[in-house]
């Protein structure tokens, strides 16, 4: 499957794909939230699940025992995202963007304001795979919107293709969290 990753032989469908050689780079907030999602899923939602299937398991016929059956299913899910987390966590390369030096071009962890052909002014953050979150204003450090804007400076015109055809944009400003 292109974009997968070969060693991630337990990657979640919903997780985005890796772009080839693309370093596995995660602000530390982004980290934070990962360790605490696979915290909330060992330490909370399974052992809750496990209590539940140990007890449906007593009642009886399990092949007709919808809490039985769904919380092995659920198990076998938390299972799977527990996995594909810890993979992640385990290759993660942390960035800290308060700590970038060249605050005048846009690298990882940069928040970017630009402006459109149509005069409209958007502002994104370039953070890592697992953390892009379009609706939060965080793009992915493999987005086509993130490649095209890395290294520029404001003032910057940058030509991206967009599926609906090649788009100007205007690097207007450039900001990064205090170091």
């Amino acid at each position: 499957m292109p974009g997968r990753d070969p060693d991630d032989d337990d990657a979640d469908d919903d997780a985005p794909a890796a772009a080839p050689g693309l370093a596995r780079y995660i602000t530390p907030e982004g980290l934070a939230r990962m360790q605490a999602e696979l915290n909330q899923l060992m330490r909370d939602e399974r052992p809750r699940i496990v209590e539940i299937v140990s007890w449906a398991a007593g009642n009886g016929d399990r092949s007709e025992n919808g809490d039985y059956l769904y919380g092995k299913k659920r198990l076998r899910e938390i299972d799977r995202r527990a996995r594909f987390l810890g993979k992640r966590i385990d290759r993660a390369q942390v960035v800290d963007p308060a700590a970038q030096i060249r605050r005048d071009q846009v690298f990882f962890g940069a928040t970017v304001t630009y402006l459109t052909e149509e005069d409209e002014e958007r502002t994104v953050t370039i953070v890592g795979i697992d953390e892009a979150e379009l609706a939060a204003g965080q793009v992915s450090l493999a987005s086509p919107l993130a490649r095209a804007l890395m290294q520029r400076r404001v003032g910057d015109e940058v030509r991206m293709d967009t599926p609906r055809g090649p788009v100007l944009v205007e690097v207007t400003a450039i900001r990064y969290p205090p170091a």
